[in-house]
């Protein structure tokens, strides 16, 4: 009886993480520096990044143009003490790498591009760089 107790637990607590995950958050951020995401590059500014499950959306401020990207989901064991944007930076090229808001131990990962994985094979080595966020509600 009691293993079945901790089986429905179970069950039920990924069944909620996989809602928490699907529902829309939507950050505001203001990047100081140039950027990639998958294959393409973004200038400096601010940008609105908003996702419903697994399809990131970016959107500029200063220009009218929007692209959807796909992430996965990541985990920390403890939630995230602000929200922010987390890039690798390798050599003078800055990738955006994860999406993490306050409070949660779940956040968005970016896959890594073709040019990030080049230059990774080229032993460039990797430095996170945070800028902070802000939470749309």
């Amino acid at each position: 009886m009691n293993k079945l107790r901790v089986g429905f637990i179970a069950i039920a607590a990924v069944l909620m993480a996989t809602a928490a995950q699907a529902q829309t958050t939507k950050v505001e951020a203001d990047v100081p520096f140039n950027f990639v995401v998958g294959d393409r590059a973004y200038p400096a500014g601010e940008y609105t990044l908003s996702n419903q499950g697994a399809v990131l959306r970016i959107e500029s401020a200063e220009q009218t143009s929007m692209a959807g990207v796909l992430t996965h989901a990541c985990m920390e064991a403890r939630p995230a003490k602000q929200t922010k944007l987390v890039f690798h930076r390798l050599g003078d090229t800055l990738f955006l790498y994860q999406i993490w808001v306050a409070g949660d131990n779940y956040g968005r990962e970016f896959p890594r591009s073709k040019s990030e994985v080049r230059l990774a094979e080229n032993h460039e080595k990797s430095e996170n760089v945070i800028v902070a966020a802000n939470l749309v509600r």
